[in-house]
């Protein structure tokens, strides 16, 4: 398998180069591009995962389905579709952006950085699942509301990036 670069941004979002993923998350991490996916099930439920104890950052805690980073040249369609594959083991469709231009910064409690241009989108689950362990350590189907209401009552059990995006309307939209 050879190695996961991410695309490096300048502060106004224009692509600057590539970096190894493996290298770039550190207490200096640079502005990169990302994604994060809502995926529902037929039912208008969310996937909710439990990232992996083994994660370098925000270990165990709940966040949205699934995230990843678009390689160089790769569409946000592509590599949604590809970190679906490898996270959850499934496949998706209607694939539609909900927060086109969030972007986070925020600081784990190892000092470890997450900055990034991080694009939210939604998609419907096409198949089962069979989640990667070294990704996912749990994961439930929510209601949006319920999600809402436990993400306001026990902030820290969530993600911050799933905080800023609820606090930004990410589940406010229609479902695909």
């Amino acid at each position: 398998m050879s190695e996961e670069l991410v695309v490096l941004l300048a502060d106004d979002g224009t692509r600057i180069g590539t970096a190894s993923k493996a290298l770039v998350h550190t207490a200096h991490t640079p502005l990169h591009l990302a994604f994060s996916c809502y995926l529902y099930d037929g039912q208008g439920r969310i996937l909710m995962t439990r990232r992996a104890l083994s994660k370098k950052t925000w270990a165990g805690v709940w966040t949205n389905s699934f995230c990843g980073h678009p390689g160089e040249g790769e569409s946000f369609e592509d590599a949604i579709a590809r970190r679906a594959e490898q996270e959850l083991g499934t496949t998706i469709s209607s694939i539609a952006p909900l927060l086109p231009d969030f972007a986070y910064r925020a600081v784990d409690a190892s000092g470890i950085v997450e900055n990034e241009i991080c694009p939210v989108f939604s998609a419907l689950i096409t198949s089962e699942l069979a989640p990667n362990p070294d990704e996912v350590a749990e994961y439930a189907w929510v209601d949006p509301q319920a999600l809402k209401t436990a993400a306001l009552a026990t902030p820290f059990a969530f993600s911050p990036w799933l905080l800023e995006q609820i606090g930004q309307g990410s589940l406010d939209g229609t479902r695909p």
